[in-house]
């Protein structure tokens, strides 16, 4: 036995299955051979779970779902009605900022939502963002000009991050990590439902006249959200004054990774649409944010004041970090299927932007449910590193798949396929989570899932850049000169081009037709890499018990604590490898 196995065997293993060392630093336990990788039923574990839910925990679901649902339906109706809006209110090259000032602020708040979370608690915190998103809204629906608009559309922003992180949290604290998958999976099919049936209303309402609905049904709908939750959801609250409180946020922190991601998606927003990617105006605000942000994650480390955002040890260990990563690589596949399968609808089938929306329901309603048989599957099995492994896989196959379809393909085709892909996608939703929570102490929840949100959004950003890059490229490379002659350096050909293909002579339409199905195939081979990727992130991945407790801090406050539930703290729960 070497001297690291000899300490780590001298010492006791804390509730959550972790070993402390002298300074507090959580790192793994070596497993012991003889652990098995699935809890076995004749344990008492099982008497933990599942844990009978009342009236009350569903109608906290309840207000977490309508929740999710405005912030899903609000991110995706508006892609579909943009021109509308553009055209109203003259916004001509602001268009870009409708859709990218909400991004930006949600991605920015997440690491904060975190923090607010842990001093206020869950509560108010989640209150405070749906009375953001709703005064958003109203300054949204309401705006007469895009200045009015980009405003609404950042206030927003601000709410719908903070209560995409809040849900996760909340989630966290009623329902322990082994049976959580169920509830992910359900939060997660409220995202993909909104998200399917978001850009036809989008559209409808647009070509009605009547955008400004898209907005103002969101005001119903928040206060429904925030009376559920202001009567349900009595979690416990941290003691202290306003001001005690105040003084524990991590402004610093706040400050640079604001700064950071804001240079960062503005740069990734702007390039090759107002600027070349190789100008100084989109490289100086890449890489300075890039740096910011590193600087970030070292500050958090090493020098915060006030309470940490991102604590060291959540990403101090190799399992959580596979999981972070599998995240990103999650949503930069994910955001590539949604953003570009519409773009092949449009310009290779010459769909209408309504009918390219339905022609996407055979993914966003596959999504859904097989998120929720991800989520369960984690549940019966414990299991969660070999769901990971299969899912990239899938998501691998489909877009190999995708990348053989042309303008002559069947509607079997491009729809089977694209089901493919999608099961992959769906079936990772909830579970990058399981990796990164598994090995930490149930008190760092709150910080490693605004860290893993944040994550999540960020990447999304980067799957559409990294889309509308090759995409690019690809089209200048392919597609007829006559016709790629029309368009200005640094103008998105996709978009600009798009409207005016089913207006082009024989045999130039046809021609551009196969120059985009060419192009987009290359970018389905790029997802197949970037699904590689995330294939790769597993072979980190660690299989561990899931915890069967919640942490008590923040039960409901009519919760309580029994002498079984005390004894089974006091157990530690090895870890197993496979």
């Amino acid at each position: 036995m070497s001297p690291v196995e000899s300490e780590l065997s001298t010492r006791q293993p804390s509730r959550d299955g972790l070993v402390l060392d002298d300074n507090d630093a959580t790192t793994l336990a070596p497993p012991p051979e003889e652990s098995p990788a699935i809890v076995s039923e004749t344990t008492d574990l099982e008497q933990h779970y599942p844990a009978k839910k009342d009236a009350g925990f569903w109608m906290i679901m309840l207000s977490l779902c309508v929740t999710s649902w405005l912030a899903a339906i609000d991110l995706t109706s508006v892609s579909t009605a943009l021109p509308t809006i553009v055209d109203e209110l003259h916004g001509g090259s602001d268009f870009v900022w409708v859709g990218s000032a909400y991004t930006l602020a949600s991605t920015a708040i997440l690491p904060l939502s975190g923090n607010i979370a842990t001093i206020f608690g869950r509560q108010w915190a989640i209150l405070s963002f749906i009375f953001f998103f709703a005064v958003g809204s109203a300054v949204t629906g309401s705006a007469q000009n895009m200045t009015a608009m980009i405003a609404g559309r950042t206030v927003q922003g601000l709410g719908g991050g903070g209560i995409l992180s809040l849900a996760e949290i909340i989630i966290s604290d009623l329902v322990p990590l082994r049976e959580r998958g169920l509830y992910q999976g359900i939060l997660g099919m409220v995202w993909a439902f909104a998200s399917a049936i978001g850009p036809p209303i989008g559209g409808g309402l647009a070509q009605a006249g009547q955008w400004r609905w898209l907005f103002y049904l969101n005001l119903p709908l928040c206060g429904i959200a925030w009376g559920l939750t202001f009567w349900f959801l009595k979690l416990k609250r941290p003691e202290g004054s306003i001001r005690s409180k105040i003084s524990r946020i991590d402004w610093i922190g706040n400050v640079i990774v604001i700064i950071g991601s804001t240079l960062v998606i503005v740069a990734l927003v702007e390039g090759g649409i107002n600027h070349p990617w190789n100008s100084f105006q989109i490289l100086v605000p890449l890489i300075v944010g890039l740096a910011l942000l590193g600087l970030f994650l070292v500050y958090e480390f090493y020098w915060c004041i006030g309470e940490h955002m991102v604590p060291f040890d959540i990403l101090s260990n190799r399992a959580s970090l596979s999981g972070y990563a599998g995240v990103f690589m999650q949503g930069i596949t994910s955001m590539i299927l949604i953003y570009y399968m519409p773009v092949y609808f449009q310009s290779v089938l010459l769909a209408s932007p309504v009918r390219s929306s339905i022609d996407l329901f055979p993914a966003a309603f596959i999504i859904a449910p097989f998120a929720v048989i991800g989520g369960v599957s984690v549940s019966i099995t414990n299991h969660y590193v070999a769901q990971n492994v299969i899912s990239w896989m899938l998501t691998m196959i489909g877009y190999g798949l995708m990348s053989t379809v042309t303008k002559d393909s069947t509607t079997a085709a491009w729809v089977g396929y694209q089901v493919i892909a999608s099961i992959g996608i769906g079936i990772l939703y909830p579970l990058t989570s399981f990796p990164v929570l598994a090995p930490l102490p149930i008190t760092k929840n709150a910080h490693a899932l605004a860290f893993f949100t944040f994550m999540r959004t960020f990447s999304q950003t980067f799957g559409v850049t990294i889309g509308a890059t090759v995409l690019q490229n690809e089209l200048l490379r392919n597609l007829p000169t006559q016709f790629s002659a029309l368009f200005p350096a640094g103008v998105s050909i996709a978009y600009a081009a798009i409207p005016q293909i089913p207006t082009l002579p024989q045999p130039l339409r046809d021609e551009v037709r196969v120059a985009f199905a060419s192009s987009l195939s290359t970018l389905w081979k790029v997802a197949i890499a970037m699904g590689g990727l995330g294939l790769v992130t597993t072979f980190f991945m660690k299989q561990i018990h899931l915890h069967v407790v919640t942490d008590e801090q923040w039960g409901r406050e009519q919760k309580e604590p029994t002498a079984r539930s005390d004894a089974e703290k006091a157990t530690p729960l090895p870890a197993a490898s496979i």
